[in-house]
């Protein structure tokens, strides 16, 4: 690829990438490294969708890295960091520092499907293919992390549906490690859907699995998949030697599995927050 090419998608780039990580270097040590991995790509059809994902991807890893930092030096107390006024007056002049407080807030997930859609206006069925995750999974981020920047408490309804989903989701996983069929049904809506990704279907699973009986099916008897919380929600992975190979994250409505994410990809996995839920099998 010309450098031509990338540069003229660069002045984009840098300033997605500036929004979503809150720094001019962080953003540029993103540029150069998607500028790496362009040079060894080849055969690349849409040369801006792809430079979009690569940036997104590598900012919200980047972010899981930060958070994962941060909840290690929270727990070792250490010398406070230098301040550094003239490049806090840059920022502040470039975003406002009031918004940068607001977005480091927000789940790198959160963030980056909010700053996509509401700062940068792409579609959701963009912003879901950027980010690997399914367009009622972008929808929910974006939605939350709207109400966190216009400082709106969460409403008692979804406060509610959230508790109940959480519920829902840990009878589903229950039944599913007990092999018990007929509660798997009865927590699945009749329409329900699973759909896997590339990778996950390289791994042997099928594209889409339709119905309940088709993904009750899916489920019934699988032991090997840890119960987790996937960007704050519970889910299930499969983990081997620490690492997170496989992400099931489920979407729930009036009380049912509606669509389950089976997620492979490990530069999807790369940008989600997976923590193990400690105390179940």
């Amino acid at each position: 690829m010309e450098v031509t090419e990338f540069d003229a998608e660069r002045p984009r780039l840098t300033a997605i990438a500036t929004r979503i990580l809150g720094s001019e270097a962080d953003a540029d040590d993103v540029l150069q490294e998607t500028w790496l991995r362009i040079s060894r790509t080849l055969g690349i059809d849409d040369l801006p969708a792809w430079l979009t994902t690569v940036v997104t991807r590598l900012c919200l890893d980047q972010l899981r890295k930060r958070r994962t930092r941060s909840v290690a030096e929270a727990e070792t107390p250490v010398d406070p960091a230098p301040i550094e006024p003239e490049a806090d007056a840059l920022l502040a002049e470039k975003m406002g520092d009031a918004m940068q407080v607001v977005l480091d807030a927000l789940a790198p997930a959160e963030r980056a499907a909010f700053v996509l859609h509401d700062v940068f206006g792409y579609p959701f069925d963009e912003v879901s293919t950027v980010m690997g995750r399914s367009g009622t999974a972008v929808r929910q981020l974006a939605s939350r992390a709207r109400r966190k920047v216009q400082g709106e408490p969460e409403p008692v309804a979804s406060q509610a549906a959230r508790a109940e989903s959480r519920r829902v989701v840990d009878a589903f996983l229950t039944a599913a490690r007990g092999g018990d069929l007929t509660t798997l049904l009865l927590l699945l809506a009749p329409d329900a859907v699973m759909r896997a990704d590339l990778v996950g279907q390289t791994m042997g699973t099928d594209p889409v699995y339709g119905g309940a009986a088709a993904v009750a099916a899916r489920f019934n008897g699988v032991r090997g998949a840890a119960p987790v919380t996937i960007d704050g929600e519970l889910g299930a992975a499969w983990i081997h030697a620490g690492a997170v190979k496989v992400a099931f994250v489920f979407h729930v409505e009036a009380g049912l599995v509606r669509e389950v994410e089976l997620i492979a990809d490990p530069d999807v996995l790369a940008t989600m927050d997976v923590v193990r839920v400690r105390g179940k099998s």
